[in-house]
């Protein structure tokens, strides 16, 4: 990173409630120690009345010195506050019993033949009743006192210290809704994005304040489609297609996209993630402040890396070495000098999805429109992020040098810049039917994925790097399992077909296994071996879980399950 560049100052700024919690989270880690310390706890406590009280109350507490300078409070004393000031994490959501839930829907799975493995899935079909929650009244009410943001519908959280909507887990959540016949959960989920995004301009990471500063993987148009896929609600499409129009143009203007001409003069505009936001994440500020310590320099060095902390949460992948340049070093993170191939191929759906959802509502000169920005943009997919030798598309390095990214000057698009490292996001562009077209490419990206190192006993690894981080080896995550997957039956090609099949029991097999010895769905798996759930990452591995249910149930929708089918490991 350069010390000279300038940081810009299109930062969202910081609520005085935030300011407050995050003192509050720093002395929390000093008084109580590392020991279960969760950051986000602490940013997601509300308060019991109002904020100058607490605040008050909370200069008066006893103070004492610690050997390293930092400032520590008696337990009894903190521990008294917190009791007497704040309501715990999670106590301003409460439960909703949803419209559409019965214990086994018509027509549930009818490819699921064993009865072992059905009785399973409708546990797990059973686990939305515990999800599904509502934002309390109290929060619209007093809105400074919550971090949460109040929503208009019922919502579906993915579970643990995850108590609020998030963005793109929820598409793999419908996915699993739509199996569950769900139908009116599903579309309360999209009405909630669609709130937040004509709200703060698009749709948050999550339903919290700390997190309008950025979005997540936009897969909002991929939500509605499949939803009226399975419907056919006119109406939902066409209230939603201003939404996914002005989504695009979020994603498509300012800091987000960037113009490159390839080798032939061509100049394409494609996207990459970008935060706007410059300081430590509230929601894991003491992590961040501690990452930050190791950088030498203050002022822009600082804030530049908090930036890409905060870009780098953008993406989904929090964290990866897929976006540092020294794959040893966390402060080296430079996701906004990366062009993403994933979320150039969500881009690709959205623009495929809009075309649709504007030729179904009669919107002829809109779906033109976008019908012809979406082969412009697989064009530029092509053209930059694919490598016809590996058989793979790879992210690409704007500067692969270690420089920043110079914005005002053209870039001119090299194969060395292509990162080349394997991981699971360079098999994206296979969930588009637009890739569809020639079997041989469905196949030579399939051998290409089975030669790579990443297809392992339980599902796909993430990257083949070890790194400690939880978007790294030996974790799979649902969505990329999903998407593959999804992408190889969609091929056209019956060897991928197989290899998905292959991929998607693997999956369920450990699923299942994990579920059994925990009594759990986990957020992620460790695709070593069957029966394992992930680690790694800022937190402990979590359960609910809205994004993994999802995939289990597409999957077990997809392929069925025969009768004389074992389970389990």
């Amino acid at each position: 990173m350069e010390e000279t560049h300038v940081v810009d100052a299109t930062v969202v700024p910081t609520t005085p409630l935030l300011a407050f919690l995050e003192r509050l989270q720093e002395t929390a880690l000093q008084t109580l120690g590392k020991k279960g310390f969760d950051a986000k706890y602490y940013i997601d406590v509300s308060l019991k009345s109002d904020l100058s009280s607490a605040q008050k109350a909370f200069d008066e507490l006893p103070k004492r010195s610690r050997p390293d300078g930092s400032v520590a409070v008696p337990v009894e004393d903190f521990e008294k506050f917190v009791t007497e000031y704040l309501e715990p994490a999670g106590s301003d959501l409460v439960a909703h019993e949803p419209v559409d839930f019965v214990a086994e829907p018509d027509g549930f799975l009818p490819k699921v033949e064993n009865p072992e493995v059905r009785a399973w899935a409708l546990e797990v079909h059973s686990l939305w009743k515990i999800l599904i929650r509502k934002v309390s009244d109290g929060v619209g009410e007093h809105p400074e006192r919550h971090t949460l943001l109040p929503l208009p519908e019922p919502m579906l959280i993915p579970g643990s210290r995850f108590l609020e909507v998030y963005y793109w887990d929820s598409y793999w959540a419908i996915r699993g809704l739509m199996v569950s016949k769900m139908y009116e959960t599903a579309k309360s989920i999209v009405t909630n994005l669609v709130y937040l995004l004509d709200t703060y301009g698009h749709v948050l990471n999550g339903a919290r304040a700390y997190y309008t500063n950025r979005s997540e993987p936009p897969l909002l148009s991929a939500m509605v489609s499949e939803i009226y896929n399975r419907t056919g609600d006119l109406e939902f499409a066409r209230k939603s297609l201003p939404a996914l129009i002005k989504e695009h143009k979020f994603w498509t203007t300012g800091k987000h996209i960037v113009t490159v001409h390839d080798a032939q003069g061509a100049k394409y505009s494609l996207s990459r993630y970008f935060a706007m936001w410059n300081k430590p994440r509230p929601e894991s500020g003491t992590i961040d402040k501690k990452a930050a310590a190791k950088i030498s320099y203050n002022g822009p060095g600082k804030q530049l890396f908090y930036r890409e902390v905060a870009s780098t949460a953008e993406s989904g992948w929090d964290f990866s070495t897929r976006w540092m340049r020294d794959i040893s070093d966390y402060t080296t993170l430079s996701t906004t000098s990366i062009l993403p191939v994933d979320l150039n191929t969500y881009l690709l759906k959205l623009e495929l999805d809009i075309a649709f959802l504007a030729n179904v509502t009669g919107e002829e000169t809109i779906a033109k429109s976008f019908s012809e920005a979406s082969q412009m943009r697989k064009q530029a997919i092509e053209s930059v992020f694919w490598n016809a030798e590996k058989g793979q598309w790879f992210d690409y390095w704007l500067n692969d040098d270690g420089s920043s990214f110079k914005e005002s000057q053209p870039h001119i698009c090299q194969i060395a810049n292509q990162n080349q490292n394997a991981f699971a996001s360079n098999y994206a562009p296979l969930w588009i039917n637009l890739f569809h077209s020639d079997t041989a490419l469905a196949e030579q990206v399939m051998a290409s994925l089975e030669s790579s190192g990443l297809v392992l006993a339980a599902g796909i690894a993430t990257s083949l790097t070890n790194s400690g981080q939880q978007w790294d080896f030996p974790n799979g995550w649902p969505p990329l399992q999903h998407q593959i997957v999804e992408g190889l039956v969609r091929s056209g090609s019956e060897k991928a077909k197989e290899l998905a099949e292959e991929i998607a029991v693997r999956w369920i097999n450990s699923n299942y296994a994990v579920y059994k010895k925990t009594g759990a769905m986990h957020e992620k798996l460790d695709v070593r071996a069957c029966g394992e759930f992930g680690g790694g990452g800022e937190y402990v591995s979590q359960t609910g879980f809205g994004w993994s249910n999802g995939v289990v149930l597409a999957f077990l929708e997809e392929f069925g399950w025969p009768r004389d089918r074992k389970i389990g490991c």
